[in-house]
């Protein structure tokens, strides 16, 4: 989470590379037995059936539209659960009641459910929390099923409350595309700060115009949700998996519902009892220095780019008062692009670039050398992707954000945390910490009550959890996975080296360690953690 990028608007999950071009509104077929024939038996599919439990419903049905084609959705078993938006005061673990009965507002959030591969699944099915805030479960069905995950149970992907295939909707475009202008803007200058708040005032609108209670979309009523949907498919137990901000979720939801929970996995972990500005600029610190190691412990890469850390933090400093002003094209728009490149921008580039580190330091030192062309390039075509564009739902990111964070942390804790994490940085950095910046201020304008307190509680808890962490991660601090597992009683802490933010995107490792997982929850194979080599870093002439 930057200034004003998808990616740097949250602790974002990478996509897998395979996401074809953008489809927006397909409706994709999908298998679905009459609720008749579910209703028949006790062994029938989940979500073949028709049910209502309390005020939740769930209703098999068409797959949902999806911005981009998902083949997999074609033997998928869809349909949608519709819930109260407002809930009752929801202070109490498992509050079933509902304000104002069964005459409130109600929303709808699309469901679907990928089969085991062995046609034979497992009686407790996986449920997948989504990155973001603000992403939709279902479009990361990709990447689960990439990683084996569906292999002997249903995995179970549900659209959070405002997201994309969710109704109400509350994605803003106008957010988006305002995180890629401003990469032509200084990005601590106050000029900038109220332009991104003016943004964050017309997605405010456009989320009251849909008719959206703001104070409803955070962790709490999500997680009576998930709840709702294990109870309304009518499965007594199942397992969880959360990636990025998904791990937040889920821990709250191990908090407040825990009954029905076999174990939880939790990939780039950002405990809800520290998550804010402080901890991000500690998790930049950790991804950072854990990638000048990998090069500093490599001969060729320490030959060639010595000092790199110190050479980086110099570069931020110096652009910080002298930015680099230069344009660049990208391929989806059709004029070049104007990039100021300051030591907020360039923090922003290393904290996504980990995911592609063995280019980092050759883009580090043509930086030195007064090429700034790779950097620029690679940022504009992150803000400037179709698939950065109207994707994400910012309307449950301010929620979060402006209702769990802000209220429990001030700007000035997260200047001390960026004082910590970087003493040399100069100060007009420090209150803009990286992938949240001006967010105090947006927050004043979002106008959402805070979360009761306990929203900040530490999650304590014996059910079976594996806390996953990348060494390169700049965006979850690695040290975080162990921070969450101290109060987890049966958990396992693993760190894989060399890998950026949600480790089971990109290592074959994290997949085989998270299936072992929920094969064995309290003895996960980690052997092959021992094999992992360093990146081959990019050594130009």
């Amino acid at each position: 989470m930057s200034s004003r990028t998808i990616s740097s608007r949250r602790p974002a999950r990478r996509l897998t590379a395979a996401l074809a071009a953008a489809t927006s509104g397909a409706l994709v077929g999908c298998v679905a037995a009459t609720p008749a024939r579910a209703e028949a038996g006790h062994d029938v599919p989940i979500g073949t059936v028709a049910r209502t439990v309390g005020d939740a419903r769930f209703e098999p049905g068409p797959c949902p539209r999806t911005a981009d084609p998902i083949p997999e959705l074609g033997r998928a078993r869809c349909g949608t659960l519709t819930v109260p938006e407002k809930r009752a005061a929801n202070t109490g673990p498992g509050d079933p009641r509902v304000a104002g009965g069964h005459g409130g507002r109600r929303i709808t959030l699309s469901v679907a459910i990928m089969p085991a591969q062995s046609g034979t699944p497992a009686p407790d099915p996986i449920v997948w929390f989504a990155g973001g805030p603000g992403d939709d479960a279902v479009s990361e069905i990709p990447m689960a099923l990439a990683g084996n995950l569906n292999r002997d149970r249903d995995v179970v992907f549900m659209s959070q409350r405002g997201t994309y295939s969710a109704t109400p909707e509350l994605t803003c475009p106008n957010i988006d595309r305002f995180n890629a202008r401003a990469l032509g803007l200084v990005s601590n200058a106050p000029s900038t700060g109220r332009l991104h708040v003016e943004a964050t005032r017309e997605c405010r609108d456009r989320v009251a115009a849909r008719g959206a209670n703001r104070s409803t979309y955070n962790d709490i009523e999500s997680s009576a949700d998930y709840d709702a949907l294990r109870r309304t498919l009518g499965v007594k137990k199942w397992n969880v998996f959360g990636i990025s901000y998904g791990t937040h979720l889920a821990l709250n939801y191990m908090r407040l519902h825990p009954k029905g929970i076999r174990s939880v996995g939790i990939d780039g972990v950002l405990p809800p009892s520290i998550a804010g500005g402080a901890v991000t600029w500690k998790a930049a610190r950790e991804g950072f220095d854990g990638l000048f190691k990998a090069c500093a412990d490599q001969p060729a890469c320490n030959t060639r780019y010595p000092n790199l850390k110190a050479t980086f933090l110099r570069l931020v400093s110096a652009l910080e008062a002298n930015p680099i002003t230069t344009t660049v094209t990208v391929p989806v728009h059709p004029d070049p692009v104007k990039v100021v490149l300051d030591g907020s921008n360039l923090v922003a580039w290393l904290t996504s670039a980990t995911h592609v580190a063995e280019g980092v330091p050759r883009s580090i030192d043509e930086l030195a050398h007064g090429n700034p062309q790779r950097i620029a390039e690679q940022l504009a075509g992150g803000k400037y992707s179709p698939q950065a564009i109207g994707r994400v739902a910012h309307g449950l990111v301010y929620g979060i954000f402006c209702s769990q964070w802000t209220p429990y942390e001030s700007r000035a804790d997260v200047i001390r945390g960026g004082r910590r994490a970087f003493p040399s940085f100069p100060r007009s950095m420090l209150a803009n910490a990286p992938q949240l910046a001006w967010l105090h201020d947006d927050c004043r304008a979002w106008d959402v009550p805070p979360a009761p307190p306990s929203v900040r509680d530490v999650t304590r808890s014996d059910i079976p959890t594996l806390a996953l962490s990348g060494g390169f991660d700049a965006q979850t601090a690695p040290s975080n996975g162990a921070y969450a597992a101290r109060t987890l009683s049966r958990s396992t802490a693993v760190t894989i080296p060399y890998v950026a933010h949600v480790v089971f995107a990109d290592s074959p490792c994290a997949q085989h360690i998270t299936t072992s997982f929920f094969d064995h929850p309290s003895t996960p194979d980690t052997s092959c953690l021992a094999g992992l080599q360093p990146p081959q870093f990019d050594i130009a002439p």
